[in-house]
């Protein structure tokens, strides 16, 4: 059970089957194989296509497997005589598609059917990432989705990141209460037509991203406690729900092969794994990341092609630097994740931009341009130190030594607006000259940047919260849980402002979370949003990109209450200088404090910057970027 499972490749080398040892195993002529873990089961029998129930046999350790005649696209589930329930029939737990929702059979799917265009394509490497995160069904499926790569292409977006494709309950969902993690949500779209995604996605020179959630199993639709409990701690429990078991091995297992399962029979180009703090046995954090880059340096030898490029990141609340390389680790036993999404460096930008201090903001309420300069000096705020927010809780660990591409930075992503009352982006919350200064900051800045969909054009419209619960006490839990989360903020104080609070299992909150379709040439404020991007990515690729690898910081000082100036060495050993100030007044600085004028030259001035910088004075909402000789 602990060997990797070999990558199956098509003889004319442009099909891709990553084989399980569990699950529903495609094999070819019309057979097919069934492996279920299920130990609280006294005897358990596959139904295929609702008519022949084939009984499984019981092996070592609560197994259970038999292989049959059945073909591809046939529709099954497991029928079980539980220890606890009596009989039940359930979907599979490895199901690599959905009849339909959560509830209904899986499908056998041939994985080798899907005939791949870019086999010659290896990734890009991390310091080349420029992440695009989007959901998948706002924008219409993997159909939808797909249409929208050309655009970002051209954009300078070279990773798009999709938010958890796993099935989850319902048509439309945020995707992080899934409960069958190997089966893209049949309401997006077939298998077929994600691989199609990725596909185009990489004839683009683009790469695509999953967010993967290995913390909890949703609510709806989970039915491993009546036949495998203990799939699950009894000693703990998550905020989402109950604690896997990373102890067990045919735990950690189901989990380490649907790493490997997405990133090679996908070929999907890194993961993004969802709050692994909540993961109780941070050793398998490591043990995974072993296994993924053995496992593709394993395949680029049986394949006979140059290394491909595979990127794990996470998302660590504890800023676990020392799980950290920025990148720079090289294929074999390495344990280490490219990077972590840094908290930090939204929440000080959010509490620049915005002026609000409550909840976890208020942990960088004091001194926030002092806490900008030591994110942009260092990557974590919060290195050790302890966490108001949190009791005083120390939190962190020293990222000193790491490099800037150990960190990805965002203004905005699905947390940060969704988990809102009112889902605002910020171009409701924030003055829009200080906001185009922030994200020129995240663009041209050395750590990896991250735009949420629609922020590449100034997208006004709300992202909700939304679920799409057929369950409706469910329903009523996950709206009465906002409620009362938001009950303890002042501004809901009256009950009617808690009623107003949009229903996140109602379809029109769904509906409004959708961003709008934009024409830059028919909108203005839009196409003037979308050049910015476009000439800031240009910028980045040309003069900042091809320079990370090495680069390191030199310096960073806050010179205002919400000014602040950085200094990195890249690698051909000119130096990135950024000064930006996201206040509504001027400041007295002058242009030698800040730059080594000799040799120098601009890359990016918000307008006017460098002459007002001549004459004494640091425009307001302002920002300019200078590339000082190497020396």
């Amino acid at each position: 059970m602990n060997s990797p499972a070999p990558l199956a490749l098509h003889p004319n080398n442009v099909r891709f089957h990553y084989r399980l040892p569990f699950g529903a195993e495609y094999l070819g002529n019309g057979r097919t194989s069934f492996r279920l873990w299920a130990p609280l089961a006294k005897t358990a029998s596959v139904l295929i296509d609702g008519q022949r129930k084939v009984p499984m046999a019981a092996v070592d350790e609560g197994w259970f497997e038999v292989e049959t005649d059945c073909e591809a696209r046939s529709q099954y589930r497991y029928v079980l005589m539980s220890q606890t329930d009596g009989e039940i029939s359930v979907p599979d737990p490895a199901s690599r598609a959905q009849a339909g929702d959560v509830h209904a059979d899986s499908v056998v799917i041939d994985a080798s059917a899907y005939e791949w265009q870019t086999l010659d394509w290896r990734g890009r490497p991390w310091h080349e990432t420029v992440l695009y995160e989007l959901h998948v069904g706002a924008l219409g499926g993997f159909a939808g989705v797909l249409q929208r790569l050309p655009e970002l292409a051209e954009l300078g977006i070279t990773a798009v990141e999709l938010m958890p494709v796993a099935e989850f309950p319902g048509a439309y969902n945020w995707g992080y209460d899934g409960v069958l993690p190997y089966a893209p949500d049949a309401s997006y779209g077939t298998p077929e037509q994600l691989k199609q995604l990725i596909d185009t996605a990489h004839g683009l020179g683009m790469m695509v991203f999953l967010d993967v959630v290995y913390n909890h199993f949703g609510p709806d639709g989970n039915y491993l406690n009546s036949y495998a409990a203990p799939f699950f701690r009894t000693d703990s429990t998550t905020p989402w729900g109950e604690t896997i078991d990373f102890r067990r091995p045919e735990v950690a297992d189901f989990f380490a092969r649907n790493a490997l399962y997405w990133l090679q029979e996908y070929r999907f180009d890194g993961l993004r794994l969802d709050a692994v703090h909540a993961i109780s046995e941070q050793g398998w954090l490591r043990e995974l990341a072993r296994k993924v880059r053995r496992a593709i340096e394993q395949e680029d030898a049986d394949i006979g092609l140059s290394r491909r490029h595979v990127h794990l990141v996470l998302e660590h609340d504890g800023n676990a630097a020392s799980l950290l390389d920025g990148g720079t680790g090289k294929p074999g036993d390495g344990d280490k994740y490219d990077a972590q999404w840094n908290d930090d460096g939204h929440h000080v930008l959010h509490v620049l931009l915005t002026g609000e201090t409550g909840g976890y903001y208020s942990d960088y309420a004091v001194q926030p341009a002092e806490k900008l300069a030591r994110c942009l000096r260092e990557g974590f705020i919060y290195q050790g130190e302890p966490s108001p927010y949190r009791d005083n809780e120390v939190r962190g660990e020293s990222s000193v030594e790491l490099p800037p591409t150990a960190f990805v930075l965002f203004l905005q992503n699905h947390d940060q607006i969704g988990n809102r009352a009112q889902g605002e982006r910020l171009t409701a919350l924030a003055h829009p000259d200080a906001l185009r200064a922030a994200q020129a900051l995240l663009l041209l800045s050395p750590q990896i940047p991250m735009l949420f969909m629609g922020e590449e054009y100034g997208a006004s419209q709300p992202f909700y919260y939304f679920t799409s619960h057929a369950d409706e006490k469910l329903a009523d839990a996950v709206r009465n849980g906002r409620r009362n989360e938001f009950s303890r903020f002042p501004e809901f104080s009256d009950p009617e402002a808690l009623d107003a609070l949009p229903d996140p299992n109602s379809f029109s909150t769904f509906m409004a979370s959708i961003p709008e379709p934009v024409s830059p040439d028919e909108d203005k404020s839009a196409g003037q949003w979308m050049g910015w991007c476009y000439r800031l990515l240009l910028i980045r690729r040309e003069a900042i990109t091809p320079y990370l690898p090495g680069a390191v910081a030199l310096d960073a000082q806050a010179i205002g209450l919400k000014a602040v100036y950085a200094r990195w060495r890249l690698n051909n050993g000119a130096v990135l200088n950024i000064t930006v100030n996201l206040g509504e007044q001027p400041l007295r600085e002058s242009l030698e404090t800040l730059v080594t004028p000799a040799g120098a030259d601009v890359l990016f001035d918000s307008g006017g910057v460098l002459d007002a910088l001549a004459e004494g004075t640091l425009p307001a909402h302002s920002i300019l970027a200078i590339r000082e000789a190497a020396r």
